[in-house]
């Protein structure tokens, strides 16, 4: 069976710098989805020390700009998300792509709007220090977590529920739609992936790609669907999930590259 061309593809929290990030998974899933326009949605890196980044990190930025290339006719769009605050500029130049702090499209009718979520979590907001002071010490405890970073993916896990990021960031997301009168938002940051509906506005979270189940985005005229990434190379798969079937939210109150000649998500 052929793979669809979408019209977008969306993915976000990659955290490169992170011994999480999944970024080998991320190339091969770009490489084998055909799409028009990619979105990455923010919390592309976990942080500006770029001594973090491995050899898998720099690769999944080599293709970036190889996708950037005029010649492949295809839309990259970099949002930049808190943990990407301070490297619009260099990703500009690194590799290739516009950096906004919110991105918006129209297709088959409807509005679309991009924003990575940071922006409707009251408590990162009101606590930055605190927060980069948190994802210092998360990133010193992957390098000792020797359970396959089992304990650092529960951690993370725990806090996101905790602050009851999901419910927060969709309602905020929501809200912010219905002024930007867009039909559908599309947000990451809780690492949740999910939809939710309020007064005929779509919301939608990409999830993240620093746990077992990475999650993206495809849109297109016909729908907008929530994936799984599934692995062909062992035995962790997934199984693709439309929006319907994903996660719904229950809402509280308003709120030196190298090089890489491959180009299989270019719509041919």
């Amino acid at each position: 069976m052929e793979t669809p061309c979408y019209d977008t593809v969306i993915l976000s929290d990659l955290h490169l710098g992170s011994d999480l990030s999944r970024a080998k998974d991320a190339v091969k899933m770009l490489k084998a989805t055909p799409f028009q326009r990619l979105i990455l949605l923010g919390d592309i890196f976990c942080d500006l020390n770029f001594r973090r980044l491995t050899k898998e990190h720099w690769q999944f930025l080599s293709y970036i700009r190889k996708l950037s290339n005029p010649k492949r006719k295809v839309e990259v769009v970099w949002v930049e998300g808190n943990h990407d605050h301070g490297l619009s500029d260099v990703m500009s130049h690194l590799v290739g792509v516009e950096v906004y702090q919110e991105y918006a499209w129209e297709s088959g009718g409807r509005r679309y709007l991009a924003v990575h979520g940071h922006q409707f979590d009251r408590f990162l907001v009101k606590n930055f220090v605190f927060s980069r002071l948190m994802t210092f010490l998360h990133l010193q405890l992957q390098k000792i977590d020797f359970t396959q970073k089992r304990f650092s993916r529960l951690l993370d896990r725990v806090n996101t529920a905790w602050l009851r990021l999901s419910p927060k960031v969709a309602s905020g997301a929501l809200t912010y739609a219905r002024l930007k009168r867009a039909d559908v938002v599309f947000c990451g940051h809780t690492h949740e992936a999910l939809n939710a509906e309020r007064d005929g506005i779509r919301y939608y979270n990409s999830g993240c790609w620093t746990t077992p189940r990475a999650t993206y985005i495809t849109v297109d005229e016909q729908e907008v669907q929530i994936h799984e990434y599934q692995r062909t190379d062992d035995s962790d798969t997934g199984e693709e999930r439309s929006g319907a079937d994903s996660a719904l939210v229950e809402f509280p109150g308003e709120s030196g590259l190298p090089a890489d000649a491959e180009y299989e998500s270019v719509c041919g």
